[in-house]
Protein backbone atom coordinates (compact mmCIF):
# COMPACT_ATOMS: atom_id res chain seq x y z
CA UNK A 1 0.00 0.00 0.00
CA UNK A 2 1.27 3.06 -1.01
CA UNK A 3 1.72 5.83 0.72
CA UNK A 4 -0.73 8.44 -0.99
CA UNK A 5 -3.00 5.33 -1.14
CA UNK A 6 -2.54 5.41 2.71
CA UNK A 7 -3.23 9.19 3.39
CA UNK A 8 -5.98 9.39 1.10
CA UNK A 9 -8.14 6.43 3.03
CA UNK A 10 -6.84 8.15 6.14
CA UNK A 11 -8.11 11.53 4.99
CA UNK A 12 -11.55 10.13 3.27
CA UNK A 13 -12.56 8.18 6.02
CA UNK A 14 -12.09 10.83 8.69
CA UNK A 15 -14.16 13.35 6.64
CA UNK A 16 -16.94 10.98 6.74
CA UNK A 17 -20.05 12.91 7.62
CA UNK A 18 -22.06 10.40 10.41
CA UNK A 19 -25.17 12.38 10.03
CA UNK A 20 -25.63 12.17 6.07
CA UNK A 21 -24.90 8.22 6.29
CA UNK A 22 -27.48 7.72 8.86
CA UNK A 23 -30.03 9.98 7.04
CA UNK A 24 -29.73 7.52 4.09
CA UNK A 25 -29.34 3.98 6.44
CA UNK A 26 -32.85 2.36 6.37
CA UNK A 27 -31.44 0.67 9.65
CA UNK A 28 -29.40 3.49 11.45
CA UNK A 29 -28.26 0.67 14.14
CA UNK A 30 -27.36 -1.98 11.68
CA UNK A 31 -25.36 1.12 9.62
CA UNK A 32 -23.40 2.62 12.88
CA UNK A 33 -22.79 -1.10 13.74
CA UNK A 34 -20.94 -1.69 10.25
CA UNK A 35 -19.43 1.80 10.68
CA UNK A 36 -17.79 0.83 13.25
CA UNK A 37 -16.62 -2.58 12.65
CA UNK A 38 -14.99 -1.01 9.06
CA UNK A 39 -13.56 2.02 11.41
CA UNK A 40 -12.04 -0.16 13.52
CA UNK A 41 -10.69 -2.44 10.75
CA UNK A 42 -9.44 0.54 8.64
CA UNK A 43 -7.44 2.32 11.61
CA UNK A 44 -5.94 -1.02 12.20
CA UNK A 45 -4.91 -0.80 8.68
CA UNK A 46 -3.95 2.13 8.65
CA UNK A 47 -1.80 1.76 12.23
CA UNK A 48 0.32 -0.56 10.43
CA UNK A 49 1.05 1.36 7.45
CA UNK A 50 1.72 4.36 9.67
CA UNK A 51 3.79 2.58 11.72
CA UNK A 52 5.93 1.21 8.60
CA UNK A 53 5.95 4.79 7.03
CA UNK A 54 7.40 5.90 10.53
CA UNK A 55 9.71 2.95 10.86
CA UNK A 56 11.31 3.66 7.74
CA UNK A 57 11.70 7.88 8.35
CA UNK A 58 13.56 6.76 11.49
CA UNK A 59 16.29 4.55 9.19
CA UNK A 60 16.31 7.55 6.77
CA UNK A 61 16.96 9.65 10.16
CA UNK A 62 19.55 7.05 11.62
CA UNK A 63 21.20 7.00 7.94
CA UNK A 64 21.51 10.55 7.51
CA UNK A 65 23.19 11.15 11.41
CA UNK A 66 25.43 8.57 10.44
CA UNK A 67 26.11 9.97 6.73
CA UNK A 68 26.83 13.56 8.94
CA UNK A 69 28.98 11.78 11.45
CA UNK A 70 30.73 10.03 9.11
CA UNK A 71 31.25 13.39 7.42
CA UNK A 72 32.49 14.79 10.05
CA UNK A 73 35.18 11.84 11.09
CA UNK A 74 36.21 11.68 7.61
CA UNK A 75 36.83 15.44 8.04
CA UNK A 76 39.21 14.61 11.07
CA UNK A 77 40.98 11.68 9.20
CA UNK A 78 41.83 13.74 6.47
CA UNK A 79 43.27 16.86 8.78
CA UNK A 80 45.43 14.28 10.97
CA UNK A 81 46.78 13.04 7.00
CA UNK A 82 47.68 16.09 6.33
CA UNK A 83 48.80 17.40 9.19
CA UNK A 84 51.43 14.23 9.48
CA UNK A 85 52.54 15.18 5.94
CA UNK A 86 53.41 18.91 6.86
CA UNK A 87 55.75 17.09 9.91
CA UNK A 88 57.17 14.78 7.36
CA UNK A 89 57.84 16.72 4.60
CA UNK A 90 59.11 19.54 7.13
CA UNK A 91 61.50 16.09 8.18
CA UNK A 92 63.06 16.11 4.96
CA UNK A 93 60.21 13.01 4.22
CA UNK A 94 58.88 13.97 1.06
CA UNK A 95 57.59 10.55 -0.19
CA UNK A 96 56.44 9.51 3.17
CA UNK A 97 54.42 13.20 2.98
CA UNK A 98 52.88 12.30 0.01
CA UNK A 99 51.71 9.13 1.29
CA UNK A 100 49.60 10.68 4.08
CA UNK A 101 48.73 13.52 1.77
CA UNK A 102 47.24 10.81 -0.45
CA UNK A 103 45.56 9.39 2.31
CA UNK A 104 43.93 12.88 3.32
CA UNK A 105 42.52 13.51 0.04
CA UNK A 106 40.84 10.00 0.13
CA UNK A 107 39.38 10.90 3.13
CA UNK A 108 38.43 14.09 2.16
CA UNK A 109 36.86 12.69 -0.83
CA UNK A 110 34.67 10.13 1.70
CA UNK A 111 33.91 13.08 3.33
CA UNK A 112 32.21 14.99 0.10
CA UNK A 113 31.04 11.42 -0.47
CA UNK A 114 28.86 11.27 3.21
CA UNK A 115 28.03 14.85 2.97
CA UNK A 116 26.69 14.73 -0.31
CA UNK A 117 24.71 11.84 0.71
CA UNK A 118 23.31 13.65 3.71
CA UNK A 119 22.40 16.67 1.97
CA UNK A 120 20.21 14.27 -0.91
CA UNK A 121 18.51 12.51 2.14
CA UNK A 122 17.38 16.00 4.32
CA UNK A 123 14.47 16.81 1.44
CA UNK A 124 13.47 13.41 1.65
CA UNK A 125 13.49 13.35 5.20
CA UNK A 126 11.46 16.57 5.50
CA UNK A 127 8.97 15.14 3.01
CA UNK A 128 8.80 12.21 4.47
CA UNK A 129 7.68 13.58 7.89
CA UNK A 130 5.41 15.81 6.85
CA UNK A 131 3.33 12.82 5.23
CA UNK A 132 3.73 10.92 9.11
CA UNK A 133 2.33 14.07 10.63
CA UNK A 134 -0.84 14.09 7.95
CA UNK A 135 -0.89 10.25 8.95
CA UNK A 136 -0.94 10.95 12.38
CA UNK A 137 -3.10 14.21 12.63
CA UNK A 138 -5.78 11.41 10.03
CA UNK A 139 -5.40 8.63 12.66
CA UNK A 140 -6.53 10.75 15.35
CA UNK A 141 -9.48 12.35 13.37
CA UNK A 142 -10.28 8.40 12.04
CA UNK A 143 -10.03 7.81 16.31
CA UNK A 144 -12.25 10.67 17.44
CA UNK A 145 -14.57 10.00 14.15
CA UNK A 146 -15.01 6.13 15.54
CA UNK A 147 -15.63 7.56 19.38
CA UNK A 148 -18.34 9.84 17.93
CA UNK A 149 -19.78 6.45 16.11
CA UNK A 150 -19.89 4.35 18.85
CA UNK A 151 -21.31 7.51 21.01
CA UNK A 152 -24.27 7.81 17.94
CA UNK A 153 -24.49 3.98 18.15
CA UNK A 154 -25.02 3.87 22.11
CA UNK A 155 -27.20 7.17 21.72
CA UNK A 156 -29.12 5.31 19.43
CA UNK A 157 -29.86 2.00 20.94
CA UNK A 158 -30.79 3.88 24.23
CA UNK A 159 -33.47 6.07 22.22
CA UNK A 160 -34.68 3.17 20.55
CA UNK A 161 -34.89 1.11 23.51
CA UNK A 162 -36.76 4.55 25.60
CA UNK A 163 -38.72 4.44 22.40
CA UNK A 164 -39.91 0.89 22.55
CA UNK A 165 -40.83 0.75 26.57
CA UNK A 166 -43.43 4.15 25.96
CA UNK A 167 -44.26 2.65 22.77
CA UNK A 168 -45.16 -0.69 25.53
CA UNK A 169 -46.52 1.50 28.28
CA UNK A 170 -49.15 3.03 25.70
CA UNK A 171 -50.51 -0.10 24.45
CA UNK A 172 -50.86 -1.11 27.77
CA UNK A 173 -52.52 2.08 28.95
CA UNK A 174 -54.49 1.62 25.56
CA UNK A 175 -55.33 -2.01 26.69
CA UNK A 176 -56.38 -0.44 30.38
CA UNK A 177 -58.56 2.34 28.62
CA UNK A 178 -60.73 -0.99 26.95
CA UNK A 179 -60.98 -3.01 29.58
CA UNK A 180 -61.34 -0.20 32.22
CA UNK A 181 -62.49 -1.71 35.25
CA UNK A 182 -63.93 1.71 36.51
CA UNK A 183 -66.21 1.31 34.18
CA UNK A 184 -67.62 -2.04 34.97
CA UNK A 185 -67.81 -0.28 38.50
CA UNK A 186 -70.01 2.60 37.22
CA UNK A 187 -72.19 0.16 35.16
CA UNK A 188 -72.84 -1.34 38.53
CA UNK A 189 -73.26 1.60 40.08
CA UNK A 190 -75.77 2.54 37.71
CA UNK A 191 -77.40 -0.78 38.37
CA UNK A 192 -77.69 0.15 42.06
CA UNK A 193 -79.08 3.29 41.48
CA UNK A 194 -81.73 2.09 38.88
CA UNK A 195 -82.67 -0.60 42.21
CA UNK A 196 -82.91 1.91 44.75
CA UNK A 197 -84.70 4.45 42.56
CA UNK A 198 -87.16 1.17 41.87
CA UNK A 199 -87.93 0.92 45.67
CA UNK A 200 -88.06 4.31 46.20
CA UNK A 201 -90.78 4.18 43.82
CA UNK A 202 -92.61 1.13 45.59
CA UNK A 203 -92.15 2.84 48.49
CA UNK A 204 -93.50 6.03 47.03
CA UNK A 205 -96.55 4.01 45.71
CA UNK A 206 -97.32 1.91 48.28
CA UNK A 207 -97.35 5.11 50.54
CA UNK A 208 -99.83 6.49 48.44
CA UNK A 209 -102.14 3.47 48.34
CA UNK A 210 -102.17 3.58 52.30
CA UNK A 211 -102.68 7.20 52.30
CA UNK A 212 -106.16 6.50 49.59
CA UNK A 213 -106.95 3.79 52.54
CA UNK A 214 -107.19 6.06 54.90
CA UNK A 215 -109.23 8.57 52.81
CA UNK A 216 -111.41 5.99 52.20
CA UNK A 217 -111.51 5.07 55.68
CA UNK A 218 -112.37 9.10 56.60
CA UNK A 219 -115.13 8.80 53.55
CA UNK A 220 -116.72 5.93 55.93
CA UNK A 221 -116.82 7.45 58.86
CA UNK A 222 -118.28 10.60 57.16
CA UNK A 223 -121.00 8.66 55.71
CA UNK A 224 -121.78 6.71 58.98
CA UNK A 225 -121.76 10.13 61.02
CA UNK A 226 -124.44 11.57 58.63
CA UNK A 227 -126.80 8.65 58.76
CA UNK A 228 -126.67 8.70 62.71
CA UNK A 229 -127.59 12.18 62.37
CA UNK A 230 -130.09 11.05 60.36
CA UNK A 231 -131.40 8.74 62.76
CA UNK A 232 -131.87 11.22 65.33
CA UNK A 233 -133.09 13.85 63.82
CA UNK A 234 -135.96 10.98 62.94
CA UNK A 235 -136.34 9.84 66.61
CA UNK A 236 -137.03 13.64 67.60
CA UNK A 237 -140.24 14.24 66.22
Amino acid sequence: MSKQTILGRVTQLAKANVNALLDQAEDPQKMLDQLIRDYTNNIAEAEQAVAATIGNLRLMEQDHVEDVEAAREWGGKALAASRKADELRAGGSGPEADTFDNLAKVALGRQLQSEKEARTAEPTIAAQTEVVDKLRTGLDQMKAKLSELKAKRDELVARAKSAQAQNQMMDAVKNINVLDPTSELGRFEDKVRREEARALGKQELAASSLDAQFEDLDALGDSAEVEARLAALKTTK
